[in-house]
């Protein structure tokens, strides 16, 4: 039984372990939603539009409850080490899929109470252009 059969019990699971993966990854917690994505493409790459969008919206909402759950922090008077995000507003979240400093920058806008629909719009657009490269690389 090889790695890419454990993706693939059936047609819709694939996509269900691909929507979880994605979600967890855009949170604190570690996760290789990539490989996933090109796993399931693989074995199914006629499921490339539902693939993406999942991926997608898995990681966008991961990334919103980042951004939601910063929000919840109170603020301190020093935000110098937060002065570029504020300066360039919801469209630094455009990064938001790069490892390490995503989830940052997604918990700085939350923090710093950027609005919630320019940092989705951002947020998403990123992470849809990420796996778009991914996917493609691998159809």
């Amino acid at each position: 039984m090889s790695f890419l059969s454990l993706l693939d019990p059936g047609p819709d699971a694939g996509l269900a372990a691909l929507f979880l993966s994605s979600f967890l990854s855009a949170t604190l917690l570690p996760g290789g939603s990539e490989l996933v994505l090109a796993g399931v493409l693989s074995l199914r790459p006629e499921q490339l539009v539902a693939a993406l969008s999942l991926a997608t919206l898995g990681n966008t909402l991961g990334g919103m409850s980042t951004w939601g759950l910063a929000r919840l922090l109170p603020q301190r008077a020093d935000t110098t080490r937060l002065d570029w995000v504020r300066h360039h507003g919801a469209p630094v979240l455009l990064l938001s899929w790069a490892p390490v400093v995503g989830d940052a920058l997604c918990a700085a806008a939350g923090w710093l109470r950027l609005p919630w629909l320019p940092c989705l719009l951002w947020m998403g657009l990123g992470k849809l252009l990420r796996y778009a490269l991914i996917a493609f690389s691998v159809t």
